[in-house]
């Protein structure tokens, strides 16, 4: 007797239209949330390197700059003693804290990081110290009463330069013809640096060139 062998085929009878629909819809979900992480994970990047790129900006650009003369003040031995300059905020730049400015000033005998800051408009009474006021306009306002310096504000900063700037020891005064810096941080923006020579001799206000 002869045994037929079976033979196993696939059936795709059953396959209906709306198994197919079912799948298609499956696809299509999983490709629409897959965009979706793609999309996200790539406006979530654009982002952070736009946040990074501002940042940078910010620290590497100033957002201070000198307003007029660097002006030289004549001490009792006839050398620089003191140096006052104008600060004013540059183009574009948001209000600055005076109060978190830090000076540091150095020359070829000394470097100091961190000039002492003394209460606004308060009396230099000692080397190394610092203090600001308020510059009024044409109509006779000098700021909004805060500590912010902001568009329309300019600002006077007298220093005093430290213990043995110049070389001089005690005297605290630099010579005629050796150079000195200063330099101004704001607690956002880049370094205002303020370089000059003092001159062969000194009025009592001389500008610095």
């Amino acid at each position: 007797m002869k045994v037929q062998k079976k033979t196993l085929t696939k059936d795709e009878r059953a396959f209906t239209g709306l198994e197919a629909a079912i799948v298609l819809t499956a696809f299509i979900v999983v490709a629409a949330v897959f965009s979706y992480m793609v999309l996200g994970a790539g406006f979530f990047s654009t982002e952070k390197a736009k946040a990074v790129v501002h940042t940078g900006v910010e620290q590497a650009t100033s957002s201070i700059e000198t307003a007029g003369d660097v002006i030289g003040v004549k001490g009792t031995n006839g050398n620089l003693s003191d140096v006052i300059f104008y600060v004013a905020l540059t183009a574009g730049e948001n209000p600055i804290d005076m109060t978190k400015l830090s000076l540091t000033y150095s020359d070829a005998y000394i470097y100091d990081p961190d000039l002492t800051m003394v209460a606004e408009g308060g009396a230099l009474t000692a080397s190394g110290q610092w203090n600001y006021t308020w510059v009024a306009d044409k109509s006779g306002d000098s700021g909004d009463g805060d500590n912010m310096l902001e568009s329309d504000e300019q600002a006077k900063v007298w220093a005093r330069v430290p213990t043995g700037a110049g070389g001089t020891g005690a005297n605290n005064e630099v010579l005629a013809y050796q150079w000195f810096q200063i330099e101004v941080k704001p607690d956002m923006g880049g370094v205002l640096a303020v370089k000059k020579t003092v001159p062969g001799a000194l009025d009592t206000f001389t500008p610095l060139y």
